[in-house]
């Protein structure tokens, strides 16, 4: 789907995603590993700090529009949740059975097509343009800003 200028930015941190989703689908038990492995490595390179700058900035943004309980929403949410725990699983050194792996390709996929399908095209519709290029400003000076590690006391 083509996405306006506004949140082509993190349109683009969906490709990456949706790569490292399909390797997840597409793994054998011979190269699932190597699978694990680039999602550990997109996940500590950029999608730890995609799902940030959505949480922290995209997501407030569409709230001061729409109710904060919105469904597209809340289940963007939950979904980081989920993909945060299994981020966290991979990179303590587990071994997800192969089935494991398929399904986190799978809900990445997903994740990432709810977002470009169904969440940025309402939040397109719900925001001005003025406060979207604002919105468009803030991700592109958070993207190039260094990537902030919480640990457990930080949350």
């Amino acid at each position: 789907m083509k996405r306006s200028e506004f949140l082509q930015v993190l349109s683009r941190g969906h490709h990456q995603g949706l790569f490292v989703a399909l390797r997840l689908r597409r793994a054998t038990s011979a190269s699932a590993a190597d699978a694990r492995r680039a999602f550990v490595e997109f996940w500590q390179t950029e999608g730890r700090q995609h799902f940030r700058l959505e949480e922290e900035l995209l997501l407030p943004a569409y709230a001061r529009h729409r109710p904060a309980d919105e469904p597209a929403a809340v289940r963007v949410l939950i979904e980081h949740v989920d993909l945060r725990r299994r981020a966290a699983e991979l990179e303590a050194g587990g071994s997800p059975s192969l089935t494991d792996v398929h399904e986190l390709g799978d809900r990445l996929e997903q994740h990432i097509r709810h977002e470009e399908r169904v969440l940025f095209p309402a939040i397109e519709a719900a925001l001005p343009d003025a406060e979207l290029s604002e919105l468009t400003r803030a991700l592109e000076q958070a993207e190039k800003a260094p990537p902030r590690h919480l640990s457990t006391s930080d949350t």
